[in-house]
């Protein structure tokens, strides 16, 4: 397999959509473990008991939903950056840039087309996530919930991606493709002549 050289709109875009994906996930693990709604509300309690001051806990949640808001709205800002990413990285290839594989050449082999199936599985995962974000934040109430509970199964298929992009990068890094990751970095690497 000949090494691919990453352009720098490649790379910006690589790197941008990896940026905001990790920025969700640290959003979404806080959500998930320290700013809990419920933590933030016992520890809400636990200050008040010093101080001979209660709350009902409907009130500690939602001062505690208060608390962690501004966490998660750039969540929120985040996810709008991504529609902006997304959108622009799916109208490269229009423009001679960034063309997608496709997974139905039967000229490719095993690895190739498994590589070329994630990625387009995660494409049309992200636009799932995207879409049912912007109904969640900007639609009406009433598909507020159902959306939400499509949207949350968006952590699965993450880890998941992240999981085998990895794998794959690195495997391929030690095997056929050496030079993959500084590639990805750094750009096309220069012919040095003697």
């Amino acid at each position: 397999m000949k090494n691919r050289e990453y352009s720098a709109i490649y790379r910006i875009m690589h790197w941008s959509i990896a940026i905001c994906m990790t920025l969700l996930l640290v959003t979404i693990f806080l959500r998930l473990t320290w700013m809990n709604k419920n933590n933030v509300a016992l520890i809400i309690q636990d200050y008040l008991a010093t101080t001979d001051q209660k709350l009902t806990q409907d009130q500690l949640i939602t001062l505690a939903k208060k608390i962690r808001k501004p966490m998660w709205d750039w969540h929120i800002y985040i996810g709008y950056a991504l529609v902006g990413l997304y959108s622009i990285r799916i109208a490269l290839p229009f423009f001679g840039q960034m063309k997608f594989s496709n997974p139905f050449n039967k000229d490719l082999g095993i690895k190739e087309k498994f590589q070329y199936w994630t990625y387009l599985i995660f494409y049309v995962c992200v636009a799932i996530s995207l879409i049912t974000g912007l109904i969640i934040v900007l639609g009406p109430k009433n598909l507020k919930e159902p959306m939400e509970e499509i949207h949350v199964l968006s952590i699965y298929y993450l880890l998941t991606f992240i999981v085998i992009h990895l794998s794959g990068v690195f495997f391929s890094e030690l095997t056929t493709q050496q030079g993959l990751i500084s590639r990805i970095v750094s750009g096309p690497t220069k012919n040095k002549e003697n």
